[in-house]
């Protein structure tokens, strides 16, 4: 199946892994990424940006089809490195990052300089009224699911399937 979003992340199917805090390691994130879609490594489960570029490369190991790292912003009185985290996912070479939580816009102009327009998953997403979101904003803009795509990446309708 050809989409928009399977072309812009050089994947075989529209399947997008969210992060998952201690789930998404090399092994789940190498599966699906394998299996055709694009797994995610998730970055806070590694308690160190040193632990994290050392993930993406054993996930490198089990792969050679796209992969990408979840980068969740904690609230303030949270703060991990975030810059090192950053550059462990440049330096690892991936291209394709999903964020969440807090507004990640302090750290936007470095990742977009290396990877382009984050994929930021809306806080909101979880939760009993994620079938009404889905509903208000997802089947509106052609993408049913809890990620918020940049304008520019969202299927037209013609790619929904």
């Amino acid at each position: 199946m050809q989409t928009r979003i399977t072309r812009l992340l050089g994947i075989r199917h529209p399947i997008i892994q969210g992060g998952m805090h201690y789930v998404g390691f090399a092994e789940l994130a190498a599966a699906v990424s394998n299996a055709g879609g694009l797994g995610i490594i998730t970055g806070l489960t590694q308690k160190t940006p040193e632990l994290l570029a050392r993930e993406i490369v054993r996930c490198r190991e089990m792969t050679d089809q796209p992969i990408g790292v979840n980068l969740t912003f904690l609230p303030a009185f949270a703060s991990p490195p975030y810059p090192e985290y950053i550059r462990a996912i440049i330096e690892g070479g991936v291209k394709v990052v999903e964020t969440a939580g807090r507004n990640p816009e302090a750290y936007l102009p470095a990742l977009k300089a290396a990877v382009g327009d984050p994929l930021h998953r809306d806080p909101r997403g979880a939760g009993a009224s994620t079938g009404e979101r889905r509903h208000r904003r997802g089947h509106r803009v052609g993408y049913p699911t809890d990620h918020a795509i940049a304008p520019e990446h969202r299927a037209g309708p013609d790619e929904r399937r």
